[in-house]
Formats: C-alpha cells, sequence, structure tokens
C-alpha cells in the first residue's frame, strides 16, 4: 500500500493525517498504520475505554504529555468520565508511589510475594463465606 492510500485510510478514519505519521519512513508507514489500528483502536480482550484508562495512568507515570493528551481524549470517546479518568491517575500515583517506596526501602522480595499470596487467599476464603 502507497503512502498516498494509507493517508487515505487515516484521512477516512481521523478527517486528517496526524503529523506524526508524516515523520514514519515509507518503508515502514504502512506497517506503523496497521499496528496502530490493532493496538490503539481494535476491541481487545480488555474492553477499549479500560484500555485506554490504562494508558492514562501508564502516560501519567511515564510523564509524556503526548500519551496523557491522546490517551484521555481517547479514553472520552470511549466512555470514560472525568472521575474514571482522575481515579486511573490516583491509582497509578499510589502504584508508582509504593514501588518507589518498597524498592527503595528493598524490601525482601520472596517475603513480600508470600505476604501478598497469603492476603489474597485469606480475603477469596472470606469472600466465599460472605456468599
Amino acid at each position: 500500500m502507497s503512502r498516498k492510500e494509507v493517508y487515505k485510510e487515516m484521512e477516512e478514519t481521523f478527517g486528517l493525517v496526524p503529523g506524526f505519521f508524516k515523520l514514519v519512513p515509507d518503508s515502514s508507514l504502512r506497517l506503523e498504520w496497521d499496528l496502530f489500528k490493532r493496538v490503539q483502536m481494535e476491541e481487545g480482550p480488555i474492553p477499549n475505554k479500560y484500555r485506554e484508562l490504562i494508558g492514562v495512568a501508564v502516560s501519567a507515570v511515564t510523564r509524556c504529555r503526548y500519551c496523557a493528551v491522546f490517551h484521555t481524549e481517547v479514553a472520552k470517546l470511549n466512555g470514560a468520565t472525568d472521575a474514571e479518568i482522575e481515579d486511573a491517575v490516583h491509582f497509578a500515583k499510589s502504584q508508582a508511589g509504593w514501588s518507589t517506596y518498597i524498592n527503595g526501602m528493598q524490601v525482601d522480595y520472596d517475603q513480600f510475594r508470600n505476604e501478598v499470596v497469603q492476603a489474597c487467599d485469606h480475603i477469596r476464603r472470606n469472600m466465599g463465606e460472605a456468599a
């Protein structure tokens, strides 16, 4: 597929050819466009709304302002509310903070893993009793 044909698909999809795609060399433009459509737009095992909320969280942790704009707007396109977007960012902040703390304190990995499994087993048992 030629650059012109790929651009035509993009224009049909977005109403424009995004500038960042214009930077992609001819040799890989089709591959990049096909991968972008598959990963960013097609439905997968995780519904698009939730994939985009994951993208919002990852972009917050990696501090990529391009990704933050993209995933926030596409999450909204897929039905995410402002509260869900805020929750995704808050979750990312919490996870990144605990990761920093636990790694910095050099918590014993095997002990940590065993405690997580033990706690989840306990919660599962209690969930079964509540049913």
